[in-house]
């Protein structure tokens, strides 16, 4: 993203009072926020354009797959058993891993399976109707949230460009300078000298070229910042390097997420974990009077439940993720249906509760269509900053008349400038940022060898 980067013309408009704190960092922050934007753009333009049409994707999802999603409304649903049985008729080759009921008049029931033709980590959903107990399709799900294919696709384009681990990489250092590059702009457009405030908040009109660019990039890039920093920090809670630095500080601070127990007594296996080797063997209440054991425990609404494999219960668990969230959850034992063990939102952690809200947020499910209207917004507001900023770079180019010439860079030394009781303490603080998100580290650090190489290159020619 480019930036305010001053002119002959414009250098008494915007230049701070001498002898300021801000006018020894300000030269620091513009280099800074030059190199980042100009550099890390096109990956934060890659980030943006896929988290834009993945925020569109929920609705699309409802169109596209409205025939397995809804049904006409009935007078009255057969048992959750039958529907499961239906299910396993259709698809004699799948093994039901967990049920998500109806939860709503016209939904589908959707049940979960693994297949052979199904790759691991994903399941094959079966669309049932409610009320009929016929089969109204299938399509390979994704996540908790049940994403479907085309959620799924966008998501993965999103996070690794469908190259796996190598391309998480792209997506954690879009995450690990997203927050830099914003906070610089958002510095360097309030250091700017101005005579009216409204054009701190609004594009300034009457003015043309390189100056209305700037207007528009800096007031919009001022409304977005909040929710630019954001994403970056929720992006980076799951990412790769960042994420492992960022959960051990949680578990630390006793904030990791809790789950609740389906070990049944003399069991091998928690039920909630991975560590499932089979189905469940023995007495089996069935997976009717196991929900209704789970709402009579005050677990209701949105539900998901997980079917006991060998050693543990039945896990049922509330999936409504918009605001106010019902996650509560609780386990039941398979053999006479009573509960075993229950977990009530309420009583995480905060730290827990708080990445839950933030992973939920970032990813368009916390509040709905309102949340995914306003990553929408978001995503697009960031499209537009980097399409700016890279046009203030090109108005830039020193010669005009020269079709490929490029926008002047900020001259090197800008750290000499501020003072060495400021500078040691910034330093300190960069290395351990660098060193707690790994990606920005290691990237800034071949930023600075890169430009103290084309340095030594110049005075070498200058020399010659």
């Amino acid at each position: 993203m480019a930036i305010d980067v001053p002119t002959q013309t414009d250098e008494s408009e915007t230049a701070p009072p001498r002898g300021s704190i801000w006018s020894a960092l300000r030269p620091l922050v513009l280099r800074v926020h030059f190199y980042a934007g100009l550099l890390i753009a096109p990956l934060l333009l890659v980030a943006a354009t896929s988290g834009l049409l993945y925020s569109l994707s929920f609705q699309a999802e409802k169109i596209l797959y409205s025939d397995e999603l809804t049904v006409p409304v009935g007078d009255r649903a057969v048992p959750l058993s039958a529907q499961v049985d239906a299910a396993r008729k259709v698809r004699p080759d799948g093994t039901v891993t967990a049920v998500w009921p109806s939860y709503e008049d016209g939904a589908t029931t959707r049940v979960l399976m693994t297949t052979p033709d199904v790759e691991e980590g994903r399941s094959l959903a079966v669309f049932v109707d409610p009320y009929t107990a016929d089969v109204r399709g299938e399509l390979t799900s994704y996540g908790s949230s049940g994403a479907l294919p085309l959620r799924t696709w966008l998501d993965e384009l999103h996070r690794d460009l469908h190259l796996g681990d190598l391309g998480r990489n792209y997506s954690e250092m879009a995450a690990s300078w997203l927050w830099v590059v914003a906070l610089g702009g958002l510095l360097l457009w309030l250091g700017r000298r101005r005579t009216a405030k409204r054009a701190l908040f609004v594009p300034e009109r009457g003015v043309k070229g390189r100056r209305r660019t700037l207007s528009w990039h800096g007031s919009v890039g001022l409304w977005a910042v909040t929710g630019l920093v954001l994403l970056s920090a929720t992006g980076l809670t799951w990412s790769r390097y960042a994420g492992e630095n960022i959960g051990a500080v949680q578990d630390q601070l006793g904030g990791a997420t809790p789950t609740v127990s389906a070990t049944l007594e003399g069991g091998a296996h928690d039920g909630h974990g991975s560590g499932q080797t089979g189905a469940h063997q023995g007495a089996d209440v069935g997976v009717d009077k196991a929900l209704a054991a789970a709402r009579a425990a005050g677990i209701d609404g949105k539900l998901s439940v997980v079917l006991p494999a060998e050693g543990s219960g039945y896990i049922v668990k509330e999936t409504d993720t918009t605001f106010p969230v019902h996650l509560d959850s609780v386990a039941v034992d398979p053999k006479d249906g009573k509960v075993i063990d229950e977990l009530r939102f309420a009583d995480y952690p905060l730290l827990a509760k708080l990445t839950r809200f933030g992973i939920d947020a970032h990813t368009g499910v916390f509040l709905g269509l309102a949340n995914q209207l306003a990553l929408a917004a978001l995503a697009l507001a960031l499209i537009l900053l980097i399409l700016w900023g890279y046009r203030m770079w090109w108005l830039r180019r020193p010669t005009k008349d020269r079709k490929l010439s490029a926008g002047r860079a900020i001259p090197r030394g800008a750290w000499r400038k501020v003072p060495i009781t400021m500078l040691l303490p910034l330093a300190a603080v960069t290395a351990a940022i660098g060193w707690f998100v790994p990606m920005l580290g290691i990237s800034l650090l071949v930023f600075l060898v890169a430009d103290l190489a084309f340095a030594g290159v110049r005075r070498a020619r200058a020399r010659a």
